[in-house]
């Protein structure tokens, strides 16, 4: 469980593809406070770290994760955001990320609105008919709230601090995002009869 409060962001420093799946080694100061074995969010996918180390880590990613988001695309270079997962002492500041991505929106366009920055992304209607305007989305593991929606696409503002300490300040249109949607969305719909 994670808050999409993003602790770092890490740098991706090798990519090892084989038939089985690839292999992502980040470089991260977050690396320090990590034990093999334990969950890490990447972009807001959890994985599990491998091979931590001063300043990097390992992590496997299967043939369902890399069709469902977007770290396939990684490369050597790619600036991730990288969150550690909620303790039971930690505060509560973003809202409840499980780190088990939905799906894939994309950057539909980009627009400066005082010192904010509005993102337009386009995402499938099976991911939008649980979006809200004022609710919670992840996009690549950081909380946000939706500011509109419609039959399309969704929009968040995001102000300067998220712009430098996420992935997201260098978001340009045509650029895939992962998408998780508020959970209690998908229980409320399974729960309650149409």
């Amino acid at each position: 469980m994670f808050t999409g409060l993003i602790a770092e962001r890490g740098t991706v420093a090798a990519v090892e593809r084989t038939p089985d799946g690839v292999r992502l080694s980040v470089e991260s100061e977050l690396a320090r406070f990590v034990e093999p074995g334990d969950s890490i969010a990447v972009n807001g996918v959890c994985l599990t770290a491998l091979a931590p180390g001063d300043a990097r880590f390992a992590a496997d990613v299967m043939h369902e994760t890399l069709r469902r988001t977007s770290l396939g695309a990684l490369e050597a270079g790619s600036q991730v955001n990288l969150e550690l997962p909620l303790r039971a002492d930690d505060r509560l500041g973003g809202h409840f990320v499980q780190g088990h991505v939905d799906g894939l929106g994309t950057i539909a366009g980009v627009r400066e609105d005082g010192f904010a920055r509005v993102v337009r992304i386009a995402a499938p209607p099976e991911l939008l008919r649980y979006v809200v305007a004022k609710g919670s989305i992840a996009v690549d593991g950081v909380s946000l709230t939706v500011s509109a929606v419609d039959g399309e696409a969704l929009e968040v503002s995001l102000i300067p601090e998220t712009l430098q300490r996420t992935s997201l300040g260098s978001a340009a249109p045509g650029r895939p995002v992962n998408l998780e949607v508020d959970v209690l969305a998908k229980y409320v719909e399974k729960l309650v009869p149409r």
